[in-house]
Formats: C-alpha cells, structure tokens, sequence
C-alpha cells in the first residue's frame, strides 16, 4: 500500500505517520508532503504508481484563499484519471469539512478524533 500524509504541521505529519505505521502492514509506503503544492507535486511525480490513500489537512497554506488549500488539493485530485480509486480521506480541525468531504465525494476524520488509534484502524477495516 502507498500513502501520501500532506499537511503543514510537523508535528501533525510524524502523529499520523506513527498511528499507520502501527495498523498496517509491512511494506507499506508512507510519503509526507507540507504543503498543497508539494501534494499535488507528488501525485503528479506519482502518477505511474499511484497513492493508494491520500491524507490531507484542510488549512495549510494561504494562497487559495477563500478556498481552503486541502479542498484545493483534493480538487487538483479529483481532475486525474490515475487517481479515481484512491482513497481520499480528510484530517482537519476545520469546522465544515464533514461538508466538504461531501461536497468531492471523499472521507473525513476530525483531528480531535484522530487521539483514539482504533479511528485509524476504522479508516482500514
């Protein structure tokens, strides 16, 4: 499996980096981007072999404004073919994104959920 963690807190990327480590497998591959545009670099340097999930935080960099820079990203996403049975799955704080989610057709988590590992193992099952 191959994963792709985008989101602009260090701290944020090593949580969710430890929490799957933990609940897959061996050999799954986990790529870390810090930005939208370094996520969307990476799916396009991906392309071939495609992220099988994809994480992505909400509010990251400013330059979308009044978008947030995670719905931008997933709406980069959404526009390759590549991509079409990857999972996307949203880990924010921000207080709509149960409305987004829906809006692109992708998963959420709350990071205030993201304390109890068994909502990763959910995300897995």
């Amino acid at each position: 499996m191959k994963i792709l963690v985008t989101d602009d807190s260090n701290g944020w990327i090593e949580y969710h980096t430890r929490a799957l480590r933990e609940i897959l497998a061996e050999g799954t591959e986990i790529d870390i981007a810090k930005s939208a545009k370094e996520g969307l670099e990476k799916i396009t340097l991906n392309i071939d072999t495609p992220y099988d999930v994809i994480f992505t935080d909400m509010q990251m960099e400013s330059d979308f404004l009044p978008m947030y820079a995670g719905e931008w990203f997933v709406k980069q996403i959404k526009t390759y073919k590549e991509y079409k049975n990857s999972r996307i799955i949203i880990i924010s704080a921000a207080p709509n994104i149960k409305k987004i989610a829906e809006k692109y057709n992708v998963e959420y988590l709350p990071k205030p959920m993201c304390q109890l590992r068994e909502n990763y193992i959910k995300l897995f099952k």
